[in-house]
């Protein structure tokens, strides 16, 4: 099943529409139209299989689900519209009674035409659902699948403003889908004092608070370097679902202090494995202004799966800030010295793939990288990074240790966001593969 979060992208039907208000009633119908009421007899449509394989013991193979229906070019005179414009029909009734609501996580098969019936998108096609939270489509979609149930098939019919709006890459003008409703996880729902924590809870000195809900087994505490395996659920001030990992099963693994926010690091190492506790967290605390991140206080409930405790940083160097007067220097301006000496006797060439740990300080002692923390060396082909290490590893055998200063003009030349100036680095260099 092909899995899409707030975070992901991939899927065709992907767009910034956040919208969580339920669906409007449909014009014609007098309410959300039920589906036994818009049944396929109804609307004069053919119900399809929903899986494209012909029945068994049937003479006749089953309709192409990804073939252009004859009606792809316009709405039919007895489609059903909406006050937004959307417009469908019913292909096979539901078997279900409740309908998503649009921060809910729907499983779905699918297929797209333009309006010339060229087909751009079909889960069909790749023999798998497609599943996505409904505030995370396009328009069109937020709105139409919220008037189905599980097991129901219909045929909408998007119009360009409630599609891609001519956005450059994506389907242009109406579009067609035809959409089989399998599924339906409901979000979480906010509680009822998510907007201000309960009066007898201290706020932290940097004005967090939380609340155990449900006591861990471990009995010991998450460092920031340490690898944490998350549940959570992020509600806003108006008690919409921002984002929650529980509605597909599948927890988030980060490194403690790559978390989102401030807020996230604090609550997380108050907490051991197996513990659920909440949060409420100011603006500055919850994502700290990032650009594209929600904005806003936010209550955050947490479950801490599991964590795994990481290596320690390495120590700053104490000659990190200039390089030393025992220092080898090439005529590039690289400087180097020997830690370790290496138990190898063959050099990596400059197209060769080697295995290595390392760490990275900029001139202020501040560390930006570090296999070591990850408890995991790094692979790569020594002309695919910066020119210092192309030339510095060269100068290495297997098993050596060594401390680069890489002048600027060798490391990343003040690229935007890459570290800046010289940097130096401790590299060991475990193996060389090929």
């Amino acid at each position: 099943m092909r899995t899409h979060s707030l975070l992901l992208g991939g899927l065709v039907l992907l767009s910034a529409c956040t919208s969580q208000t339920p669906a409007p009633a449909a014009t014609g119908s007098g309410s959300g139209a039920s589906t036994e009421a818009m049944g396929a007899e109804a609307s004069g449509a053919t119900p399809g299989s929903g899986s494209g394989a012909p029945a068994e013991g049937s003479a006749a193979p089953a309709e192409d689900p990804t073939a252009a229906p004859a009606d792809v070019a316009a709405p039919p005179a007895d489609a059903e519209r909406s006050a937004s414009g959307l417009a469908w029909r019913v292909l096979r009734p539901g078997t279900g009674t409740t309908r998503p609501l649009a921060a809910d996580t729907v499983t779905v098969h699918y297929a797209g035409w333009t309006t010339d019936g060229s087909l751009f998108d079909a889960s069909y096609s790749r023999n798998e659902p497609a599943q996505f939270p409904l505030n995370q489509v396009i328009a069109g979609w937020t709105e139409g699948l919220q008037y189905m149930t599980v097991g129901e098939k219909r045929r909408f019919w998007i119009p360009v403003e409630l599609a891609y709006n001519n956005r450059p890459g994506r389907p242009a003008g109406m579009l067609v889908f035809d959409v089989e409703l399998l599924d339906i996880k409901s979000a979480p729902v906010a509680p009822a004092d998510f907007a201000a924590p309960p009066a007898d809870l201290t706020p932290t000195a940097t004005g967090l608070v939380t609340q155990v809900t449900q006591p861990g087994t471990g009995t010991t505490n998450p460092g920031e370097g340490d690898l944490v395996t998350l549940h959570f659920s992020v509600f806003n001030q108006q008690g919409m679902l921002e984002h929650s990992t529980t509605m597909n099963g599948d927890p988030q693994t980060s490194r403690v202090d790559q978390l989102p926010g401030p807020g996230w690091i604090e609550a997380v190492r108050m907490m051991t494995a197996g513990e659920k506790r909440r949060a409420w967290m100011s603006n500055e605390l919850a994502f700290g202004g990032r650009p594209g991140a929600p904005e806003g206080p936010m209550y955050v409930e947490f479950e801490l799966v599991s964590f795994e405790a990481m290596p320690a940083p390495p120590a700053t160097p104490p000659d990190v800030a200039a390089i030393p007067a025992d220092a080898q220097v090439t005529a590039s301006g690289l400087a180097s010295r020997v830690l370790t000496p290496g138990t190898g006797t063959v050099h990596p060439t400059a197209t060769s793939r080697v295995e290595v740990h390392y760490t990275g300080w900029t001139t202020d002692g501040n560390m930006f990288d570090s296999s070591v923390t990850r408890g995991t060396p790094t692979q790569f082909p020594l002309n695919g990074v910066i020119a210092g290490w192309t030339e510095g590893v060269q100068l290495m055998v297997e098993g050596e240790s060594r401390r680069f200063w890489i002048p600027e003009n060798l490391a990343y030349a003040g690229q935007p966001g890459a570290p800046a100036g010289m940097l130096v680095f401790d590299v060991q260099l475990l193996r060389i593969l090929e």
